[in-house]
C-alpha cells in the first residue's frame, strides 16, 4: 500500500510515531464497528485529506491482518468502502468543491452529499443509515476540539454517534510532513498562501507567506507548507470577538492594565512553591521572598506563601484553595519533563480539566530543544485544556503559562525570576496579565521600649487606622523593636506614626530607612 510504504521509508521518526498511533486508532475503530457502521466526514481541507489517506492505509492494514490465512489482498478487495459524508455549502471555495469531487473520483469513494447544516444533515443521515461512528479530522487547537479524546461520544443535544479523532494530537508540521512525504494531492488553495480554509467570507491567504514584489502590484504568496511557525496557521482567518472570562475582579481576569477605578482596590496574590527538596531542607527557597517583594512593589498584597510536595493532588488542593480567594496565584517549581514535575498537571486538576497537547507551546519547545522533541507526544507540551493562555515576550525562550488566574513561572533561580518578572511587567503595561496598582508606602520606627510597654497602645492604634498595616518585629532577640507602618496614603501613615509617638515620652522612637 503506497501510503504505508512511504511512511515506512521515511526518516522522520516523529511522523512515523504519529502515523502508527493514528493507524492504531483506526484499526481499533474497525474492530469495534462494522464497515457499514462507520463514516468519514470529508471537507477537502488539509487535515481531512490526511485523514482520508490514513483511513485508506488503516483499512488496508486491517484487511491484510484479517486475510493472512487467505493470502494477499487483491486489488478488488482493497476498494475503499468507508462511506464519505460531504457537506456542500454555497460559501465553500470552488477549489474545495472541485478537489473534493476529483478526490472521490480518483479513489472510488462512495460519497453522500448533504446540503443541510451539519447538525440537521447528521440527524437525517443517521436516521437513514446504521452509522454509529464518524471519523473527523479534528486537531487540538481547533475550536471544536476542546474536551475531545480520540474516541468521544457526540455532545448532548446532537444525534448519538461516536466521534473518532485519529489525528487529534497532530500539529501543523505533522500534517504537512505527511502530505509531502506521501506525495498525495491536496487542494490548490494551499499553494496560494492559504494555511487554514474556512468559508469564502472569513478566509484569506496568510499574510506571513506574502512575497513582496515592487514591480507587480498583485500580491503573491508562498505555499502553506513553507509557513515557518505552525502556531500562526489560522492567521488568515477573520477573528471573531470573544469576551474575556471574568473572575472575581474583572481587572485581573481579563488582563487589562490599571485604570482609575482600580486604584483604590486591593489586589491579593498567593505564592506557591513546589518542591520536596525545599521541604526536606536540601535547598533554600530564594524565589518566594523575592516574588513577594516584586508583588509588593506594584501594589499587590500577598496573602500567603506556601511550600508543597511534588505531588499532583497536593498541588491541585493548594491551587484550588488559593485561586478562589486571591486575584492571582503564582506557582513555581515542578515544571519540566521529569517524573517529579507535576505542577502543570496539578493546576489542570485544580480546574477540573484535562491536559491536552498545545501545538503552539510544542512549536516553542521544538525550536528550543530541536531533535530531542521527537517522541509520541512531548509531555512538556501538555497544558490544561481550554483555560491556558500563553504569555509571549521576545526575551522569553518559551512563553509563560497562565491558566485563568494562575500563572506558572518556570524560573529556577533568582536571575531567571528577575527576567520573567520584568517581562510580565512589560506585558502588563501593554494590556497584559496583571494590574499595576498604586504602590505601597512604608515608614519604620525603632524603639527600645519593651514589648509589654508598647503592646496595648499598638493594639488601639490598629483599631484607629484599619486601612494601614501596622506590624512589628525584632531583628534579634535582645535588639530594638521595629514598628512598620504600611499603606497607600502617605498622610495616613504619618498620622499613625505621630499618634503612636504622642503616647510616649519624646525621643522614645526614631525613624529608620
Amino acid at each position: 500500500m503506497e501510503i504505508d510504504k512511504a511512511i515506512r521509508e521515511s526518516d522522520d521518526r516523529r511522523l512515523k510515531t504519529k502515523y502508527n498511533n493514528a493507524i492504531y486508532v483506526i484499526q481499533r475503530s474497525l474492530a469495534l464497528y462494522s464497515i457499514e457502521e462507520v463514516a468519514f466526514s470529508f471537507n477537502g481541507g488539509k487535515d481531512s485529506t490526511v485523514l482520508l489517506h490514513l483511513l485508506r492505509a488503516g483499512y488496508y492494514l486491517h484487511k491484510e491482518e484479517r486475510s493472512h490465512s487467505n493470502g494477499d489482498l487483491t486489488n478488488h478487495e482493497f476498494m475503499f468502502p468507508v462511506r464519505i459524508i460531504y457537506f456542500e455549502s454555497p460559501s465553500a471555495f470552488p477549489e474545495i468543491n472541485s478537489f473534493t469531487y476529483e478526490t472521490a473520483s480518483t479513489y472510488g469513494l462512495q460519497m453522500d452529499i448533504i446540503r443541510l447544516d451539519f447538525k440537521s444533515g447528521l440527524e437525517a443521515l443517521l436516521k437513514s443509515k446504521p452509522i454509529r461512528a464518524i471519523y473527523l479530522g479534528v486537531r487540538i487547537g481547533d475550536p471544536t476540539a476542546v474536551g475531545q479524546e480520540q474516541f468521544s461520544p457526540s455532545s448532548p443535544g446532537w444525534p448519538p454517534f461516536m466521534r473518532v479523532n485519529p489525528i487529534l494530537d497532530w500539529s501543523y508540521r505533522d500534517v504537512w510532513a505527511f502530505l509531502l512525504t506521501c506525495k498525495v494531492p491536496y487542494c490548490s488553495l494551499y499553494d496560494k498562501g492559504y494555511t487554514s480554509i474556512g468559508s469564502i467570507h472569513d478566509t484569506v491567504p496568510n499574510a506571513l507567506l506574502c512575497i513582496s514584489n515592487s514591480t507587480n502590484s498583485k500580491e503573491k504568496f508562498r505555499p502553506a507548507y513553507l509557513l515557518p511557525d505552525g502556531r500562526l496557521e489560522r492567521a488568515g482567518r477573520a477573528k471573531k470577538f470573544s469576551p474575556p472570562v471574568c473572575g472575581r475582579f474583572t481587572a485581573v481576569s481579563n488582563g487589562l492594565k490599571s485604570v482609575d477605578s482600580q486604584q483604590n482596590s486591593l489586589f491579593t496574590a498567593s505564592v506557591i512553591a513546589v518542591g520536596d527538596e525545599i521541604l526536606s531542607g536540601t535547598v533554600e527557597d530564594q524565589l518566594g521572598p523575592i516574588l513577594c517583594r516584586k508583588l509588593h512593589s506594584i501594589g499587590w498584597a500577598v496573602s500567603q506563601i506556601a511550600v508543597i510536595r511534588n505531588d499532583i493532588d497536593s498541588v491541585a488542593e493548594e491551587v484550588e484553595r488559593r485561586k478562589s480567594t486571591n486575584d492571582m496565584v503564582f506557582i513555581y517549581g515542578g515544571v519540566g519533563p521529569l517524573h517529579s514535575d507535576v505542577t502543570v498537571a496539578g493546576v489542570a486538576k485544580a480546574f477540573g480539566v484535562r491536559l491536552a497537547p498545545d501545538e503552539e507551546f510544542e512549536e516553542y519547545l521544538r525550536h528550543l530543544i530541536g531533535d530531542k522533541c521527537t517522541g509520541d507526544r512531548n509531555e512538556m507540551a501538555q497544558l490544561p485544556e481550554g483555560i491556558t493562555e500563553l504569555l509571549h515576550h521576545e526575551k522569553l525562550p518559551v512563553p509563560l503559562i497562565k491558566c485563568l488566574n494562575v500563572i506558572v513561572l518556570t524560573a529556577t533561580n533568582v536571575t531567571e525570576l528577575e527576567g520573567q518578572w520584568d517581562c510580565l511587567i512589560e506585558l502588563t503595561r501593554s494590556s497584559g496579565p496583571l494590574v499595576l496598582m498604586e504602590s505601597f508606602i512604608s515608614k519604620r520606627l525603632t524603639t527600645t521600649l519593651s514589648d509589654v510597654e508598647i503592646a496595648q497602645p499598638l493594639s488601639k492604634l490598629c483599631l484607629d487606622f484599619p486601612d494601614l498595616y501596622i506590624g512589628c518585629y525584632h531583628k534579634s532577640r535582645n535588639g530594638p523593636l521595629v514598628i512598620n507602618f504600611e499603606g497607600k496614603d502617605q498622610a495616613r501613615i504619618e498620622a499613625a506614626a505621630e499618634a503612636l509617638c504622642k503616647k510616649f515620652h519624646p525621643g522614645a522612637f526614631s525613624e529608620i530607612d
